[in-house]
């Protein structure tokens, strides 16, 4: 069943449904309510099909922020734009009718209200050739090849798909070459990871060493992209020794690959490391998305058995709490993970296309159909981009690995109850003392910011938090010169009292640029010395550390 379904429980589906159903069935004061809601969207429809030809009528209805189906002027022209008006407002209704219904739990009301969602999307007007603007104008301009080109792409993706043959990379957006293409070197490997050391740029460095964590999800070299955008080469150029590390890609005899493999081979086997190559040294350690989250029981974990190793921690979009975790916990209960669990222990993995499909869900609109509409109806080729590469080259995730991650800390939220055993000792986060940065990005649907921000609940010492304008991967890469960037940024010393997000915000006005500034100030500033000294060797040959092989490695290849 699980491998016919994907991993998706129709038990968790159907439950949702007669959750929403049978509450609203027996509520006639909520009946009444969506009556007049729909009266009212009538009126609101009719009232601006009067006013279609006056000189500025106004729309009652807007599309949501993330949703860009409508952007097109011709889409404020009759016919279009009362197309368009019907559609937003029948979405509006079903946002209404499956929002806070009395006795029904809120995760059924709003897996409802996703399933709603995925049906509307589906059939809007936007995706139907003659109910278009754009693609009638595109069809127009091109007198129909539009059509013949988009017939073309849908042959390509289909043959791609059954094949599954990897989606070719342009000359300019080569791995190794135009991305992550920092010089170093591969110093350490074993089964699990490779560990790059970035060679220095300036004759002096800091004293103290930056290890980054990513996440295993994706490739690392999402810190790494092109030249004007890498976050790890901005590190290096400002006179930081950069150690990095590449998680394999594992395949289905590396199953059995646990959270703490993670914590113990991963984090803890890099850290080993440095110390040999930079010794007598402490280390910033910097975790993304899961590598923040591995990092941070890591951490904890180094901080209950008195390794002060740790000079600061940086967590860039990652979760300590999954209480706030947003839509990703639609697809997460009991039932749900049951499934889950049975495909992943079918095939050894949870494969990169199943993981994909569940991210491209929550933006839908976006994600799926419009890239659809432009590429199938429109005959837009769309233009490769460093980070529309690196999203294309996902990894799998080990079975064992991914469910104990799922049922520990999506479902049962150990980590920030105080229920996470390391070595069967439970670890706590307000053990850690060392200086927190913690980041979040405003429209991250995957981490989402008001969840990031809650670890400042579980922590007392110092602690800086910025909030950047851009998604979980945009946010990130912020680099100075970013035109439209903005950020927040504010500290909280050790033992202060609780501010909540909103007030936090209230309190802390927007400042234009890029927060990797801050960063660096924030690192340098949190150097235990102040002078700089000569760049450590590449790798410790005498301590079986020697260079293997140039960056990126070997690892970042593994398809």
């Amino acid at each position: 069943m699980s491998k016919l379904t994907s991993g998706m429980s129709p038990y968790a589906a159907s439950e949702a449904w007669v959750d929403w159903a049978a509450h609203l069935v027996t509520a006639p004061g909520r009946q009444l309510e969506l009556l007049d809601h729909a009266q009212k969207n009538m009126f609101k429809l009719a009232s601006f099909a009067a006013d279609q030809f006056s000189q500025d009528p106004k729309p009652p209805f807007k599309p949501k922020p993330t949703d860009h189906r409508f952007t097109d002027p011709d889409w404020a022209k009759p016919p279009f734009s009362m197309l368009q008006q019907s559609f937003l407002s029948i979405q509006d209704w079903w946002d209404h009718a499956t929002n806070d219904l009395p006795g029904a739990q809120k995760k059924n009301t709003d897996r409802a209200a996703f399933m709603i969602r995925q049906m509307l999307d589906a059939a809007s007007p936007s995706n139907l050739p003659m109910l278009n603007p754009e693609i009638i104008k595109k069809a127009r301009e091109t007198k129909g090849d539009s059509f013949v080109e988009g017939l073309k792409n849908l042959a390509e993706d289909i043959q791609q798909y059954i094949t599954d043959d990897p989606v070719e990379v342009p000359d300019e957006f080569r791995v190794g070459e135009a991305l992550a293409a920092t010089p170093g070197e591969v110093v350490y490997r074993n089964t699990l990871f490779e560990l790059i050391q970035y060679s220095p740029q300036t004759d002096k460095v800091h004293a103290e060493p930056i290890l980054i964590v990513p996440a295993w999800i994706m490739k690392y070299y999402i810190l790494d992209l092109s030249q004007h955008n890498s976050l790890i080469r901005n590190l290096v150029t400002q006179g930081f020794t950069v150690f990095a590390i590449s998680w394999v890609n594992p395949t289905a005899e590396q199953s059995d690959l646990s959270m703490d493999d993670y914590r113990q081979n991963g984090v803890m086997a890099a850290i080993d490391a440095i110390s040999d190559i930079v010794p007598d040294q402490k280390i910033h350690a910097c975790g993304y998305c899961l590598g923040g989250t591995i990092l941070s029981i890591a951490a904890a974990t180094m901080a209950r058995d008195g390794d002060d190793r740790l000079a600061s921690i940086t967590l860039l979009a990652a979760q300590t709490d999954f209480t706030e975790a947003g839509e990703l916990m639609l697809f997460l209960d009991e039932s749900e993970l049951s499934y889950l669990e049975a495909m992943m222990w079918a095939q050894g993995y949870l494969d990169n296309k199943q993981m994909s499909g569940a991210f491209q869900a929550l933006r839908a609109e976006d994600l799926i159909w419009t890239r659809a509409v432009r590429r199938y109806l429109m005959g837009i080729d769309e233009k490769q981009a460093d980070i529309s590469v690196w999203n294309q080259d996902a990894t799998r995730m080990p079975y064992k690995m991914h469910s104990q991650y799922l049922r520990g800390l999506f479902l049962e939220n150990r980590l920030s109850a105080g229920r996470f055993a390391v070595d069967g000792k439970v670890i706590a986060l307000k053990d850690i003392k060392a200086p927190l940065f913690v980041l979040a990005t405003e429209k991250d649907h995957i981490a989402p910011w008001r969840s990031v921000y809650k670890t400042k609940l579980f922590t007392d010492g110092d602690l800086t938090f910025v909030l950047t304008k851009g998604g979980h991967n945009g946010g990130i890469l912020s680099e100075p010169g970013h035109k439209g960037r903005h950020y927040r940024i504010g500290f909280r010393p050790a033992d202060a009292l609780y501010s909540d997000p909103d007030s936090w915000v209230a309190a802390h006005d927007p400042k234009d640029g890029s927060w990797w500034l801050e960063w660096n100030d924030w690192l340098q500033k949190a150097q235990s010395g102040a002078e700089l000294v000569d760049p450590p060797s590449m790798g410790a040959p005498d301590k079986g550390l020697p260079p293997l092989v140039p960056a990126p490695g070997t690892y970042v290849f593994q398809k």
